[in-house]
């Protein structure tokens, strides 16, 4: 009998470039964006004032925004409450089915419904917009009639222009509700813009994730009061190597009579000044003056490219408030925090 040959396996050969897939795709995108396109052309001309009138609806109401809608337009509306909401705007999602069933119990003449539907015939919105004009609750639509049911019941209607939908067939909302979620975004961040929503007010609604790590101030993180290492002016440098070793963060900050930071030790200081009489010398006479600090309001990212960029990048900083040390922060403080 011959001896059988080792079989040798060759590397997976790579799938073949699908074309035709490629150009399913792009299309989708480029009939989408022809969408975005029409969206901003009709915005600039017939429906900007209906987007101002929506605006000022929305920032004048004493209570909330409750977004409604069914199908793909109800998962369009559930993400744009949660927008609306955590970027200063309260804002609920009301599910058009249950509102009939006792949800209009979360609707009071002081908010603004917010409907979305394409078609502006959606029966389950049917009891909503009855209910909207019984209690006189402040109705904006997004839809693409102005004649349609819900077109006419609307103090502000935003009708959208009619566009090709990416889908085939013309069934599936794609470009429709493409163009929903974008004048919704386009609501949340222009009465972001007129409540002076900041980046610290973010983040009071995002203290989780690297989203809220990045929002961080030197205040959040930074050590206070007994924690901070610091001695007096004419304090012996005994005292002041105690205070380092005792507080861990390798140096010590010096204060004045009132309080003012007035200079720090660091090991640095320590090597440039050693010597037998080290132990008797006043801390003045080792301290760098005029240290390099922070504000507490600064934001711990911006603190930490801060401590990177200075000719000698350093580990710890105090945050001073009117020149008085109200904190201190080092390094891996910021990295534990997950700012980064």
């Amino acid at each position: 009998m011959g001896t059988a040959q080792p079989q040798t396996h060759s590397a997976a050969a790579a799938p073949a470039r699908d074309d035709r897939l490629r150009e399913r795709v792009l299309r989708t995108l480029t009939i989408e964006a022809k969408g975005l396109a029409a969206l901003s052309a009709a915005i600039e001309v017939e429906l900007g004032d209906a987007v101002e009138a929506a605006i000022g609806l929305i920032e004048g109401a004493r209570g909330r925004v409750i977004v409604t809608g069914m199908g793909k337009s109800g998962h369009i509306g559930r993400k744009l409450a949660a927008t609306l909401a955590s970027t200063g705007t309260p804002a609920l999602f009301l599910h058009a089915a249950e509102a009939s069933h006792g949800d209009l119990g979360m609707v009071t003449p002081d908010d603004v419904l917010l409907a979305i539907s394409w078609s502006g015939e959606t029966a389950e919105l049917g009891d909503i917009v009855h209910y909207a004009r019984r209690f006189a609750v402040p109705l904006v639509a997004i839809t693409s009639s102005a004649e349609s049911t819900l077109g006419r019941a609307a103090n502000v209607a935003l009708v959208l222009p009619r566009v090709e939908e990416a889908c085939p067939n013309g069934l599936a909302p794609t470009t429709s509700t493409l163009m929903q979620l974008a004048i919704g975004d386009a609501l949340a961040v222009a009465l972001l813009e007129r409540r002076g929503f900041s980046a610290s007010d973010f983040r009071v609604f995002h203290p989780g994730g690297k989203l809220g790590a990045r929002l961080l101030k030197v205040a959040d993180i930074m050590h206070q009061e007994a924690e901070m290492p610091l001695v007096r002016l004419g304090t012996p440098m005994s005292e002041v190597l105690i205070e380092i070793t005792g507080k861990r963060f390798g140096c010590c900050g010096v204060v004045d009579g009132a309080g003012r930071l007035s200079g720090i030790v660091t090991d640095g200081d320590l090597r440039r000044h050693m010597s037998g009489e080290l132990l008797v010398t006043p801390v003045e006479k080792v301290m760098t003056s005029s240290p390099f600090v922070v504000d507490p309001l600064e934001l711990a990212s911006a603190a930490l490219g801060l401590m990177n960029r200075r000719p000698v990048p350093i580990t710890v900083v105090f945050a001073v408030t009117e020149g008085k040390p109200v904190g201190i922060l080092h390094i891996h403080d910021i990295l534990r925090a997950g700012v980064v």
